[in-house]
């Protein structure tokens, strides 16, 4: 993994990113939650998504939005984040250009974001959406969702509303031609805590599945006891060693709220 800048809309953009040795490996692009209320690529939501696709043999990049670390610019309500989002895919893409597939993973307001750039981007071909804000965000423009994908969320989560989320995803999955995952890790709060394993593993198990071109294995939209997660299927690698590699990388006491 290696620290990497490029040019964005508003200035310089800061990143982390993973290249794997596998010829035409797929990418995969991860974005941080609320810069408002602390968020970070460094988050440890975020890092945990990053070390699953990592571990799976794709090359993974990680960026922080303007205004944060060592992006330039300011803070743009989502707006100037997303065409953030859309410059780190352009550059993904750029070094990676026989990669055979693209995924979005966000965690709360990187998940509002990954699935408006998902709207954008048909080159997209799947994603994950961790605890998506849906009730203070507007998901509307999801229509229709031109990917299948997988939606996560924290059942005892203090900030975003459960229920909101899981209906949600059961009026995503009505629409035609995809299939949209629901997992529901339940006594998850927002930041996943003690909970950081279980969301590798769902996501993972997922990502695996959707990559052989099947149904996830056992596939659920309901809530999941921590013994059935433990018995799913594990990652290439060893899922337990995923937390850390850096310690600048990993920010154990992220704030963000939202």
């Amino acid at each position: 993994m290696v620290e990497v800048l490029f040019n964005g809309h508003a200035g310089r953009i800061e990143g982390r990113y993973y290249k794997s040795e596998r010829p035409n490996a797929p990418v995969a692009l991860i974005l941080h939650p609320d810069p408002l209320f602390g968020g970070t690529m460094n988050n440890k939501v975020v890092y945990s998504l990053f070390s699953c696709f990592k571990d799976l043999g794709f090359s993974v990049l990680r960026f922080n939005f303007r205004g944060v670390g060592r992006s330039q610019g300011q803070f743009d309500n989502g707006i100037g984040e997303l065409s953030d989002a859309t410059v780190a895919l352009d550059w993904l893409q750029n070094m990676n250009p026989d990669a055979k597939q693209c995924w979005i993973a966000g965690y709360s307001f990187g998940a509002w974001i990954g699935l408006q750039l998902l709207m954008r981007r048909p080159d997209i071909n799947n994603f994950i959406a961790v605890t998506p804000p849906a009730n203070e965000k507007d998901f509307s423009f999801l229509a229709p969702c031109p990917a299948s994908g997988l939606i996560v969320q924290g059942g005892r989560d203090e900030i975003v509303n459960p229920y909101t989320v899981e209906t949600m995803a059961r009026r995503l999955n009505q629409q035609r031609h995809v299939e949209i995952d629901f997992a529901m890790i339940e006594d998850g709060d927002h930041m996943y805590n003690d909970h950081l394993k279980d969301l590798y593993k769902v996501s993972g198990q997922y990502v695996i599945s959707a990559m052989q071109r099947r149904e996830p294995i056992k596939k659920r939209r309901g809530r999941r006891k921590k013994s059935e997660i433990e018995d799913d299927l594990l990652l290439i690698d060893d899922s337990e060693n995923y937390e850390v590699e850096d310690g600048e990388d990993y920010n154990e006491f992220d704030s963000e709220e939202a």
